[in-house]
């Protein structure tokens, strides 16, 4: 019996990052005491998060939640956030520490840029995903989250209006490039940037790879992850024995008594702990 854990499984550097960096600011001591805040969840992955809550981080869901902060330190979700809401926290005085993942800040760069040009920016994502809604925020008024084909061929520029193309990190690549042959037809001035993760794309590329040799793939991550989602998708299209769990109580072990290989991948926001637990109690059935 075998079980294939995938290399690329787990944190990923952005996630890594922001994770550290609150548990960084915990262990400060600073002189007025100041509470410490994520906009957001600092990550998708509700144990992380949980642990982070016991520990005295306190989460802003909702800009109500911030607008009501006097102090404290803010520490910005690794997804990133809109160009206008870094401003209302500088605006209330609050101190800001930006987790944003490199490479998603590298994209608000991008569209603040060409969107200053006067290019309609198209960012191919999920348009209720914090990340596109922070990368939408720094892209100016002419802006088009399009998600899949039917919003593709929706989308109708204007007349010689030139287009920049981007795409939310973690989307899936080859959806990535269908959408852009669509939206590439509909403009003479097409510029694109493959603005995914190369870390999401190889983590896509072997949980893919591996799910096509075994009997049945675990994908392990939060329910609200957009990168473990994918995976998902990927897995169960290679293998029909598929199961997307956030943590080992979601496992029914039992289910994989006749198997004889078993793949394990993981979101760029699963703990290395919970991926271990995983696989030690798949190894110990076999």
């Amino acid at each position: 019996m075998e079980v294939k854990r995938a290399k690329t499984a787990g944190f990923c550097f952005g996630v890594k990052r922001a994770v550290e960096t609150v548990y960084k600011e915990l262990q400060k001591e600073t002189a007025d005491n100041e509470d410490i805040y994520t906009y957001g969840p600092i990550i998708h992955n509700e144990e992380v998060v949980k642990d982070m809550e016991k520990r005295g981080v306190k989460v802003l869901r909702t800009e109500a939640d911030l607008e009501r902060l006097a102090k404290g330190t803010v520490i910005i979700r690794s997804h990133g956030v809109p160009e206008y809401i870094y401003k209302k926290m500088e605006d209330r005085g609050l101190t800001v520490i930006d987790a944003t993942c490199p490479f998603v800040k590298k994209i608000h760069n991008i569209v603040k840029k060409e969107s200053g040009k006067g290019k309609h920016i198209v960012i191919i994502g999920n348009s209720e995903h914090p990340e596109v809604e922070g990368i939408k925020g720094w892209a100016g008024e002419n802006v088009t989250v399009v998600q899949n084909a039917e919003d593709a061929e929706k989308f109708v520029p204007e007349q010689e209006e030139k287009i920049c193309i981007v795409a939310q990190t973690t989307f899936n690549y080859n959806k990535f490039k269908d959408l852009v042959e669509i939206i590439s037809k509909k403009s003479y001035d097409v510029s694109v940037l493959n603005t995914i993760c190369s870390a999401t794309k190889a983590r896509q590329n072997e949980a893919g790879s591996i799910a096509e040799e075994v009997d049945a793939m675990i994908v392990i991550g939060d329910k609200h992850s957009s990168n473990t989602q994918k995976l998902f998708e990927i897995c169960q299209n290679a293998c029909k024995d598929t199961y997307y769990i956030q943590t080992l109580d979601d496992l029914d072990l039992n289910q994989l008594g006749s198997v004889e290989t078993v793949g394990i991948t993981a979101g760029a926001s699963t703990p290395n702990n919970i991926i271990e637990e995983v696989q030690n109690n798949v190894r110990i059935i076999f």
